[in-house]
């Protein structure tokens, strides 16, 4: 299509108002696809450089409803960059989808070249596997939108929102689904790892809230996925991550919900860590499944090294005071700041700690069941420069058949994760090597891996355990050739 009578189009006419650094059309306009006057080096999926042809990424470019951004474009730096600074690569095309249309042209395109491919949700992979060297980079960032329907409480959700997004639109309505604990996560890679957050143990994990995806597959097919329809495929992206190719919508159960929950942080000096730890590996395992609360070791920006608790009551307030008594009375605690307040509050306060541009890296391991020795070696092996996070499952998540879902460790009652963040280049092989020395002296008491976050996680067929042999004829049938292999890859059968 001509250039010029595109732009006469009222869909260009959308793009140009939400990228208006396009610039319409003008003789010198920014490099995008349509107007490529040269090939372009590009990266196959098996590492060999290869020439993406002028004529190919122009006819990819007509295709599209979205720009296909290449470098030189204004847009490109910002396009590129994920959440996790420590990641700073060039992808040599940059396909901002529009809609599921747009992903099957992109995926169309790298899959009959076999080009390398990188898709971007949220950019929130910490191990930076949403954008690559000289592949095509698959953008759904403007793929945000979220539909509420009330009568059915259900959400339907644009696979390039963020987990703000879903929670600003569903409390509007007082209702609720199991979301992260960093807002401005993406939807599509925290979906598909399995969907941690502070309402699972009342409501299960992400996946176990899904009640329908829109996917386009390696062969450009967009299907829909549900119990009824492609039910393999379903099962198979609850937990199977970003293998099985591009999700371009998710269909949410919500739940009815008052935002005003008792919520907030009890911390306590490090000098308390045993009294807390012993006391908290005994006691969790009796509570109810309204109660969402785990162990957090951090520094604070005054340099104080603490220990505290982060909790969530999903229920009535004055039933969570109960049940609260007595950890309330564990040691001597510095600060008590649970209260009844916006469940909002809780869902935002780690944004600025995991702000966009910070350099991060991160390992994790499931916890089965607290172990003196765990204890130890979490007090032992304690780091001033080293975050020790956490995911709470049990309850609802834990009531799941192991093998009804992919997700793998559905018998876990927490998930540790061990956390730097920098913001000096010159600190990464310092802060790497603390990270790894932390999590090593945990590895003992930890079993597999959550691959959302982990950045040395391999050995999917360890991690996923009995459901690996499923996935692996699952991935075969819709990806033989592997096209989607930037995730913990589970290999085509």
């Amino acid at each position: 299509m001509n250039r010029r009578n595109f732009c006469r189009t009222a869909v260009a006419a959308g793009v140009a108002a939400a990228y208006p650094l396009l610039g319409g059309c003008s003789r010198s306009e920014p490099p995008v696809a349509t107007s490529a006057d040269t090939s372009i080096r590009g990266i196959s999926l098996g590492g060999l450089e290869i020439e993406l042809e002028r004529a190919a990424i122009r006819e990819l470019g007509d295709a599209m409803t979205g720009p296909v951004i290449l470098s030189g474009h204004p847009d490109y730096d910002g396009a590129r960059m994920i959440w996790n600074g420590m990641h700073d690569k060039r992808p040599a095309l940059i396909a901002r989808c529009m809609n599921s249309r747009d992903v099957s042209s992109a995926v169309t395109f790298a899959a009959e070249r076999n080009l390398l491919v990188a898709v971007r949700g949220g950019g929130h992979s910490w191990p930076g596997k949403s954008v690559c060297d000289d592949g095509l980079m698959i953008d759904l960032s403007q793929m945000h939108d979220v539909d509420i329907d009330i009568d059915k409480q259900r959400a339907h959700v644009g696979g390039g929102a963020l987990l703000a997004h879903v929670d600003t639109a569903s409390l509007e309505k007082g209702l609720v689904t199991t979301a992260g604990v960093v807002s401005h996560t993406g939807v599509g890679g925290f979906t598909l790892g399995g969907g941690f957050g502070r309402l699972n143990r009342k409501y299960g994990l992400a996946i176990d809230n899904l009640r329908s995806a829109e996917i386009v597959t390696a062969d450009g097919q967009i299907r829909t996925v549900s119990d009824e329809q492609n039910s393999d495929l379903f099962w198979a992206i609850r937990g199977g991550g970003g293998n099985f190719g591009v999700v371009t919508s998710f269909e949410y159960q919500l739940h009815p919900f008052d935002r005003n929950v008792l919520s907030g942080s009890i911390v306590w000096p490090i000098d308390q860590v045993r009294d807390v730890l012993e006391f908290y590996a005994e006691w969790s395992a009796g509570l109810s499944d309204e109660l969402y609360v785990g162990p957090t070791i951090a520094t604070t920006p005054e340099g104080a090294r603490v220990i505290m608790m982060d909790v969530v009551y999903n229920g009535d307030p004055a039933t969570g005071e109960k049940e609260l008594e007595a950890l309330r009375k564990v040691g001597t605690p510095m600060a008590d700041g649970v209260i009844v307040q916006d469940y909002v509050v809780m869902q935002t306060n780690l944004d600025a700690a995991f702000a966009h541009g910070v350099r991060s890296y991160a390992k994790n391991g499931m916890v089965k069941e607290w172990s003196q020795g765990l204890i130890d070696a979490i007090i032992d092996a304690d780091d001033p420069r080293i975050f020790l996070a956490n995911h709470v499952a049990g309850g609802a998540v834990k009531r799941v058949g192991e093998l009804d879902t992919a997700f793998p460790h559905r018998n876990a009652e927490i998930m540790l994760v061990v956390v730097s963040g920098w913001m000096d280049p010159a600190q990464d092989e310092e802060l790497i090597a603390a990270s790894r020395a932390v999590y090593k002296a945990i590895e003992p008491h930890v079993g597999g891996y959550y691959d959302n976050i982990d950045f040395d996680g391999s050995g999917a067929a360890r991690n996923y355990g009995p459901a690996y042999d499923r996935l692996t004829k699952i991935k075969a049938q819709y990806d033989a050739g592997n096209l989607f292999r930037l995730n913990s890859n589970i290999e085509p059968a």
